[in-house]
C-alpha cells in the first residue's frame, strides 16, 4: 500500500471530511448570523464523499472524522456512515457534532461502525449557550450526550472553545460536568477563521496555559503521553478517568507533527487549516465518474502543497477569510 508523505516527511494518517456547510446552530466563532450556503450541486454527493474516504484509506489513512457545519443535518448521513464504517484499514472512525441530533442518530451511528464522538459544548448555562450558538438548545445537547453514552461509544469527548469575558468563568464547571459524566473534554483556543462580528478576537483570546492554570487551582494535572491521533495534548487527574485535552494552535504550535488534511464539503482538499493551500478533488471525481485511480493520483500529487506550518496570530487579524463551517470543524 502506498502512503501519503509530504515534503517534510510527515505521514498523513488522518483526514477530516466535511459533509455539509449547513448547521442548525450559528456559533459566534464559527459563522456569521446570516449565512449564504453553497448550492447543493456544488456539494459532494454521498457517493462522492464515500469515494473520497475509500481513496484515502487505500492510501494509508487510518483515521477519518466526519465534520460540518453539522454533519447530522446532512440528508442520508446514515448511508454515508455505513459506507465509511465498512472500509478496510480504517482504525478510527469518529464525528464532530453539536449533539442536538444525537438522540435520533447515536444508536445507528454506533451500529454502523462509528467508534468515537466529539461533541461541542461551550457553556452549561442555558441563556449563555443560546447566546453563543444563537439558535441552540442546551437541554437537547445534554440529552444527546446521554444518548451517545447509552449507545456505547468507545470514547466521548467534549470540545469547548473558551472566550475571555464570555465563558471563561465556566472552565471548572465544564471540567466537573465531564467528570460527572465520565467523558473527556478538550479546551480549544479560538482560531482566526472568517470575519466575526460578535466579538474582538484579540480581546477574547484565552490561551491553553490560562485554562490549564484555572483547572490546576482545583485539580492537579498530570501530563499524559496518550493521543487520539489529532492535535490534543492530554492530561489526567488523579481521581478521575476523564482526560483533559488542550488544542493550542496559537500558544503551542503542533505543526511539526501534523498528520492531518481536510476535505471541504465542496471537495477541496485543504492541506493546512491555517493556509489556503488546496486542490480540487470534485473536478477529478466528476471528470472520471466511478474511477478511483485518478482521484488517488490527485491526492498523492497534492502532498507537495502541504506547508511546513501555519502562522496564526492573536492580534485579531483575519488571516483566513473562510469560516470554520466552510473549512470543516
Amino acid at each position: 500500500m502506498s502512503e501519503l508523505i509530504d515534503d517534510f516527511d510527515r505521514r498523513i494518517k488522518y483526514v477530516r471530511i466535511s459533509v455539509t456547510d449547513r448547521c442548525d446552530f450559528r456559533c459566534v466563532y464559527c459563522m456569521s448570523e446570516e449565512m449564504t450556503f453553497l448550492p447543493r450541486d456544488q456539494v459532494l454527493s454521498i457517493e462522492e464523499i464515500s469515494m473520497v474516504a475509500r481513496a484515502f484509506t487505500e492510501l494509508g489513512v487510518e483515521k477519518i472524522r466526519l465534520t460540518g457545519g453539522e454533519p447530522l443535518v446532512r440528508r442520508n448521513i446514515d448511508e454515508l456512515v455505513n459506507n465509511i464504517g465498512s472500509l478496510e484499514g480504517l482504525r478510527d472512525f469518529t464525528m464532530t457534532t453539536n449533539g442536538a441530533q444525537l438522540r435520533r442518530y447515536a444508536s445507528s451511528l454506533r451500529q454502523s461502525g462509528m467508534q468515537r464522538l466529539n461533541i461541542s459544548l461551550d457553556s452549561l448555562k442555558p441563556e449563555r449557550f443560546k447566546e453563543l450558538t444563537r439558535t441552540g438548545n442546551l437541554e437537547k445537547v445534554i440529552d444527546g450526550i446521554r444518548a451517545a453514552k447509552e449507545a456505547g461509544f468507545e470514547r466521548i469527548k467534549l470540545n469547548a472553545v473558551i472566550l475571555k469575558g464570555r465563558n471563561d468563568d465556566e472552565i471548572l464547571d465544564l471540567v466537573e460536568f465531564a467528570r460527572d459524566e465520565s467523558i473527556d473534554i478538550s479546551f480549544i483556543e479560538e482560531m482566526p477563521l472568517g470575519d466575526v462580528s460578535e466579538h474582538s478576537r484579540e480581546e477574547t483570546f484565552c490561551s491553553s496555559d490560562e485554562v490549564r492554570a484555572t483547572i490546576e487551582a482545583r485539580y492537579p494535572l498530570l501530563d499524559s503521553p496518550e493521543s487520539s491521533g489529532g492535535p490534543s495534548r492530554y492530561c489526567r487527574m488523579a481521581d478521575s478517568d476523564s482526560r483533559i485535552g488542550f488544542i493550542s494552535p496559537h500558544s503551542h504550535n503542533f505543526c511539526d507533527s501534523c498528520n492531518r488534511v481536510r476535505v471541504t464539503c465542496e471537495g477541496r482538499l485543504l492541506l493546512c487549516l491555517g493556509n489556503e493551500h488546496s486542490t480540487d478533488l470534485r473536478e477529478v471525481i466528476r471528470a472520471n465518474p466511478g474511477e478511483i485511480e485518478p482521484l488517488k493520483q490527485r491526492i498523492r500529487e497534492s502532498m507537495s502543497l502541504k506547508p511546513h506550518r501555519h502562522h496564526f496570530t492573536t492580534d485579531g487579524d483575519v488571516q483566513i477569510v473562510r469560516f470554520m463551517n466552510m473549512t470543516g470543524g
